[in-house]
């Protein structure tokens, strides 16, 4: 049993940092009933512990799905419009982990749709990759899909054009199996 507060691990230091954030993930990986705790500050008053916090939500997401599902609509909430690119980062890169009900996926798509025009470059790569991961289930989301690709084909940053590269092969891919590997003519 790890004592003290998740807290005492995500304060401190600058946005370079993550403080003692490894200690925090190995506390809630030996003890997930804490994890309550760790959603709870998302909400702290210093915005470095509340996008530690999100971080560690993101990264528990892609380990232990089951874990962050009832904490999932943090995500939604008002961090989503922070004014904090750290903070948008995070929430872009967890909301593709869920599966949302529908009033969730509209608010979720448009958070994704907003940020794939966000200043910070990396706010919009994985806004458009998540933004690529919805289209896989609703189509509809194809064309402003393309769209942000051709703009980020176009940026002349190398971020950007890698992270094209890499949504157009998911989403080719995907078009093989629908067409049962067979390409169109």
């Amino acid at each position: 049993m790890t004592s003290g507060t998740l807290r005492e691990f995500l304060v401190g230091g600058d946005r370079r940092s993550i403080a003692r954030s490894g200690e925090a993930l190995d506390a809630i990986r030996a003890e997930p009933e804490r994890i309550p705790e760790l959603a709870a500050l998302t909400g702290d008053g210093d915005w470095l512990v509340s996008q530690r916090a999100l971080d560690l939500l993101e990264k528990l997401a892609r380990e232990r799905p089951d874990w962050i599902e009832p904490h999932r609509r943090v995500f939604l909430g008002p961090l989503a419009d922070s004014d904090k690119w750290e903070v948008r980062l995070q929430v872009v890169r967890a909301l593709p982990l869920f599966r949302w009900k529908a009033a969730d996926r509209r608010r979720a798509v448009a958070i994704l749709l907003r940020d794939a025009e966000h200043p910070q470059t990396f706010v919009r790569a994985w806004a458009l990759d998540g933004l690529a991961h919805f289209a896989r289930s609703d189509p509809s989301l194809l064309p402003a899909v393309l769209r942000h690709l051709r703009r980020f084909e176009r940026s002349g940053s190398k971020a950007l054009i890698a992270r094209s590269r890499r949504i157009r092969e998911r989403l080719s891919g995907q078009q093989s199996k629908a067409t049962g590997g067979r390409r169109r003519q």
